[in-house]
């Protein structure tokens, strides 16, 4: 069954919100509410009123059958679609679900944050296995399905995102892996997020293939720090946006000013990017997680990206991913 305090906090959040019901499909706030129960592991949908217990259905009708006939106010999952909302036919207003769980969301339990740094030492475990790789003559997409096949073998349950960006494509921060061929002088951008027990984590290291691009080495020691001084404003209190705001001042002071990524950093949880947001209104409390990612990017030379994942504890910031994050040069 739901743990009994979570669904306490659950309805307390329905009443505050004059909500009636919520009827939610299998998605990240699905997943959080059914956690540990094995009732509810195969069920579509699931229905939750004021009162009563929790309800899984196999599909919209029956769904919709077990919302109390006088709900006036129904919230839905983020993530249903327009057929399955035509086919609930319900009389009520219907509202998003978020309004509830996202709340309920932000401050990660201590089981929620054990399965994000099992993905994160998956994660990292497999880029420490790839420095061994053979690098050189591969293609960008060979070597990003050999990643990921490793990440299978850690136990994850799936693999979010899995990149391998080589010299020009580095600078590319909506680049997927091609064909291109990695090269002696390449800078290389490689990233694995990891899933386990439904939660995330993502970990993005730099390496050079045989030796550093020119002016390399003084460009990433730039985003280094601004990771650095980001990570350390994930403290209870601080305002969400010092975090952004910091990283952004490093690289601005380096005068990589115009080149630095849009953000640098989002919150990570049940789904890869999630609230906590790195904006202003928003402030740090205890047990929030955020992935950490100042870049910065040279077009069509070489970019730079470092991402770790940083639960916000009590007295101050934990990296859920501790390696290396110096430099490596591959040699093969």
């Amino acid at each position: 069954m739901i743990d009994p305090l979570m669904l306490e906090d659950v309805r307390a959040g329905m009443a505050g919100a004059g909500i009636d019901a919520l009827v939610l499909r299998p998605s990240p706030d699905f997943r959080y509410l059914r956690a540990g129960s094995a009732e509810l592991s195969e069920a579509g949908y699931l229905v939750v009123a004021l009162d009563g217990p929790p309800a899984p259905a196999d599909d919209p009708a029956r769904a919709a059958a077990l919302v109390p006939r006088a709900a006036r106010r129904v919230a839905v999952d983020p993530q249903m679609h327009a057929a399955e909302l035509f086919a609930l036919r319900l009389d009520a207003e219907l509202v998003l679900a978020s309004a509830v769980l996202a709340p309920l969301r932000l401050r990660k339990r201590a089981d929620e944050v054990a399965a994000m740094r099992h993905a994160a030492k998956a994660a990292e475990a497999v880029l420490l296995a790839a420095r061994e790789f053979a690098w050189f003559g591969a293609t960008e997409v060979a070597m990003a399905r050999r990643l990921r096949a490793m990440l299978a073998e850690t136990g994850c349950e799936g693999a979010p995102s899995v990149l391998v960006a080589a010299g020009e494509h580095s600078a590319d921060p909506r680049h997927q892996p091609c064909e291109r061929v990695i090269n002696p002088g390449d800078a290389l951008l490689v990233s694995v997020g990891g899933r386990w027990n439904g939660y995330c984590a993502e970990v993005a290291r730099v390496f050079a293939v045989a030796e550093p691009p020119e002016d390399f080495d003084a460009m990433y020691s730039v985003v280094l720090a601004a990771q650095r001084a980001a990570v350390d404003r994930v403290r209870p209190g601080v305002a969400c946006a010092e975090a952004a705001t910091i990283a952004r001042d490093v690289v601005d002071g380096s005068g990589y000013g115009d080149y630095a990524a849009v953000r640098a950093g989002r919150g990570i949880g049940l789904s890869p990017a999630e609230a906590p947001w790195l904006a202003a209104g928003e402030t740090f409390e205890a047990g929030m997680t955020v992935c950490l990612e100042p870049a910065i990017y040279l077009p069509d030379l070489f970019g730079a990206r470092v991402a770790d994942v940083v639960v916000c504890g009590e007295e101050g910031p934990e990296l859920l991913s501790t390696g290396s994050r110096a430099l490596h040069v591959l040699d093969r």
